[in-house]
């Protein structure tokens, strides 16, 4: 049966000011910038896309020729890691609008509701959230491409490859059986702190079984080439519910490392998007 959900909570921006700029115009003006910088928007509806969730300085650019390349729905499946380690291991935002500077989108609660009637681990928990910086970054770029856009945030923390498997297929049929489209869009960058030939060659081996669409070799693969991708979770869980819902083609939009932006080459973040369709 479905869960009981909260009242309606807004969650404020967290790190705007530290992320991306807390001016409105000037937020707005540097997303379409990022934006623009993509190539043309895909033709075919995007089951999944992947982009990174560093300070927009650094990976600003793969963001927004990630997204902005996409064809999203108008309702988003927001999933991204959980960094503090506060809350639940499938934590769904459940109402309420997330804000960020100069505007807010709303939280889709049909889709919450059908989320977690479907899959029992989903969980409504707004702790996971509340400091966690990876789907707030994502929300002006949504909200630049479509005002309208509508979305759940889920915030992932269980490392069971069998686990995340079979949530991420109860994903698929639930999206599935939804009565709009939907879009899943993953929070991630890639590896942490080594130099930018090593990001280069670890997060090639990570992304070569993510485009096959393949998350068990995806999964295998980070944590056995131990790549520091802080995403692997969120990004099993969404190729598992991508291939239930038929994904059959797949591209890397652009990747870079932090390297690349400042100059510093001996210690590095790496940056990757990806879409699926």
């Amino acid at each position: 049966m479905p869960m009981p959900f909260v009242d309606s909570q807004d969650r404020p921006p967290v790190v705007a000011g530290q992320f991306y700029t807390n001016d409105p115009d000037a937020l707005r003006l540097e997303v379409r910038g990022y934006l623009e910088g993509a190539e043309r928007k895909s033709s075919v509806h995007s089951i999944l896309a992947m982009a990174p969730h560093a300070g927009y300085y650094f990976s600003g650019a793969v963001a927004g020729a990630t997204l902005g390349r996409a064809n999203l729905a108008e309702t988003v499946l927001l999933l991204g890691p959980n960094h503090t380690g506060l809350g639940k291991p499938f934590a769904v935002w459940p109402s309420g609008r997330w804000q960020y500077p100069g505007g807010a989108l709303q939280v889709d609660t049909e889709l919450v509701e059908h989320l977690c009637a479907q899959e029992s681990r989903l969980t409504p928990d707004t702790l996971a959230h509340q400091r966690e910086h990876s789907l707030e970054v994502m929300l002006p770029f949504l909200a630049e491409i479509n005002p309208a856009t509508r979305i759940v945030p889920v915030c992932v923390s269980q490392p069971d490859l069998v686990t995340l498997l079979a949530v991420g297929k109860a994903i698929g049929r639930a999206l599935r059986a939804f009565s709009r489209p939907v879009s899943m869009v993953v929070s991630s960058d890639m590896s942490h702190f080594v130099t930018h030939e090593m990001a280069q060659e670890l997060d090639a081996k990570a992304l070569d079984p993510a485009l096959a669409l393949n998350p068990t070799k995806f999964y295998e693969t980070v944590r056995g080439e131990s790549i520091s991708m802080c995403g692997v979770l969120p990004m099993t869980l969404a190729l598992s519910a991508a291939c239930e819902l038929g994904a059959s083609q797949s591209e890397i939009t652009a990747y870079a490392t932090s390297g690349e932006i400042n100059g510093e080459t001996r210690r590095v973040v790496g940056y990757a998007g990806m879409i699926a369709s």
